[in-house]
């Protein structure tokens, strides 16, 4: 009986595991009765519902726990996103400005807001890799701080980490046989991938930029969508429902600008006009550059002869030194008030394109006279008997940075402050001013060049504008709110970011790396100071290193990338096709440009 109930149940099971057409086929084979057959069919049948129902039970039970566990991500995900989001710096102060004054004059504090996350950087890298290293083989300083080091930049802080000739070209150990460390590679090495970092960010960024504001097709489809579709039900307090409302509200009305902007058709006479206008503003521009670059340049060289020739210490001699920078500071910060008013002058019908020309010739006013200052730098300082001419250029920068800093909030003051009170109290008709977004950006795209160059003669000058980029946000939106008016033409200014971006690229950061390659692979270091001393460039300690690294079996992998793609072709044909690229993104945003315009026409037409 046992054997027939274990066979019975070994058949079954047999059964149970084939598909439907071969359990028909293999019961219809038995030699059983037909009761038999019908009997074991239902015993199949049976084994079967209940396999399933067991199955189907754990299939329910871990699609719950796989449910629930999703759920649960997603709910730690969402309350993440919101906690990084309430993290996110001036997060509610740009939405206040966004609804108040546009995208326009937001793109001024997103843009001053990216500059400092570059800062940040740049100094946590400097300092982790550079400065603390050179805190273990640093020597005393046994100068005395008198208060004026922090307007010229030398005496006691020429002895401290703030100045390239202050680090040592030794290796440093901690112990006799520890672990060492090459100041003279680390402090290229810093740099260098620093750069690399920015150069990758704002190539990325542009891209991004370029494809959201220009390629994007939801740019050019009709704005329905913003009207119904992009209200946030989640608000429910008061302060953020008015925000809400204003900054939709202020989005709406620079998008319908665009649409409802009319193309003039001007006759010849007035088209000759605008042109003779137009070439003499240019010509103007042009010359007043010109007369400033001269200037400086002139001036820059008696500064360092009056500087050779004084005592550094002496109180005159330290005033010479705020000569320069203070000129340079007033030629940026006077001309460009000459240009704004050659461009009301030119009555362009678009503001965009009032923007973009006042962008552009305050652009070249400011690289203009980085260039000066560069050439000033590069071949009459780094010639002269001076003992340390790396630290000579440190300071110099250090104190354009900080003149710079201090003329921003001068700015800030008599170009607003006391113009609200003239136009509400003294002038009514003037009223209150608008803020100025091409000047204000140009002012930070100057002063990070600086800090770019900076950099490697002041290696923690990132730091000092870390801190001059947060007292300017603060004090330029207090000034905002309490001394200009919304704009009276409101336009949408979406695409004034990726040009912001396309400038920081090209000129500030080309001509920043520029300026680090001739000092590295050119200039001869000072004699008595710096990591580098000694050598006859600063390109030679890499030199040296990869010489060392031929010796070792385990490091042959860098002398072939330091021999294929440093030396090699490839290392010209990369930085080649990234000046195509950026080539092509300047002549896409053209090109969308037109696009975007013809669109806009047809719409107005439909």
């Amino acid at each position: 009986f046992l054997m027939l109930f274990f066979e019975e149940a070994k058949l079954i099971e047999s059964l149970v595991n084939m598909s439907t057409r071969e359990r028909i086929k293999a019961i219809q084979k038995m030699p059983e009765a037909m009761e038999k057959k019908r009997e074991i069919r239902n015993k199949v049948l049976k084994e079967i519902t209940v396999k399933s129902r067991r199955y189907r039970n754990q299939c329910d039970c871990c699609a719950q726990c796989l449910q629930r566990m999703a759920v649960l991500y997603r709910r730690f995900r969402n309350s993440l996103s919101e906690y990084f989001h309430l993290l996110q710096l001036w997060q509610r102060t740009l939405k206040v400005i966004g609804g108040k004054f546009g995208t326009g004059v937001l793109s001024y504090f997103i843009f001053l807001k990216w500059l400092l996350t570059f800062n940040v950087f740049s100094f946590l890298i400097n300092f982790s890799f550079i400065t603390i290293p050179q805190f273990v083989a640093a020597q005393p300083n046994n100068l005395s701080f008198t208060g004026l080091e922090l307007f010229t930049g030398t005496g006691y802080f020429q002895e401290t980490v703030l100045y390239y000739g202050f680090y040592t070209n030794s290796t440093i150990r901690k112990t006799e046989n520890g672990a060492s460390y090459n100041m003279q590679l680390a402090y290229i090495f810093t740099v260098g991938i620093y750069f690399i970092i920015c150069l990758l960010s704002l190539v990325f960024s542009m891209a991004k930029s370029f494809r959201r504001n220009f390629i994007n097709p939801q740019t050019y489809s009709g704005h329905a969508s913003k009207l119904l579709c992009a209200w946030d039900f989640n608000i429910t307090n008061e302060k953020a429902v008015k925000l809400k409302q204003k900054n939709l509200s202020t989005q709406i009305k620079e998008a319908l600008s665009e649409v409802n902007r009319e193309v003039l058709n001007f006759s010849l006479k007035e088209k000759f006009v605008h042109a003779v206008i137009h070439l003499a503003a240019w010509v103007a521009s042009l010359g007043t550059t010109v007369a400033a670059c001269a200037g400086v340049y002139f001036l820059s060289i008696n500064n360092l002869e009056l500087f050779m020739k004084k005592h550094k210490d002496d109180l005159e001699g330290q005033a010479a030194m705020l000569v320069l920078p203070i000129i340079a500071s007033l030629l940026n910060a006077f001309i460009p008030f000459f240009y704004s008013w050659l461009g009301l002058l030119e009555k362009f019908q678009n503001p965009r394109h009032l923007v973009y020309v006042t962008i552009t010739r305050n652009i070249i006013l400011k690289i203009s006279i980085i260039g000066i200052l560069c050439y000033y730098w590069l071949n009459i300082v780094s010639a002269s008997e001076s003992q340390c001419w790396e630290t000579l250029v440190g300071q110099d920068i250090y104190r354009l940075v900080l003149v710079d800093f201090i003329f921003c909030l001068l700015g800030c003051f008599f170009g607003e402050f006391v113009r609200r009170i003239i136009g509400t109290k003294v002038c009514v008709n003037l009223g209150m001013p608008e803020f100025d977004i091409a000047r204000n950006v140009l002012d930070l795209i100057y002063a990070q060049t600086l800090t770019w160059i900076g950099i490697f003669f002041s290696p923690l000058l990132p730091g000092i504008q870390m801190i001059t980029f947060s007292i300017v946000f603060y004090v330029k939106k207090v000034s905002l709110m309490m001394n200009c008016q919304p704009p009276h033409k409101v336009w949408r200014a979406a695409q004034m970011t990726t040009l912001f971006i396309f400038l920081l690229f090209f000129p500030s950061l080309v001509g920043a790396l520029s300026v680090i390659a001739v000092t590295i692979w050119r200039l001869k270091p000072s004699k008595e100071c710096g990591p580098f001393r000694g050598l006859s460039t600063m390109y030679t300690a890499i030199s040296v290193w990869i010489d060392i690294l031929k010796n070792y079996s385990g490091s042959k992998w860098v002398v072939w990338i330091y021999q294929n793609l440093f030396q090699g072709a490839l290392f010209f044909f990369i930085l080649s096709t990234i000046l195509l690229i950026i080539t092509y993104l300047y002549w896409q945003i053209i090109e969308g440009r037109k696009t975007m315009v013809k669109l806009l026409r047809k719409q107005i037409v439909n």
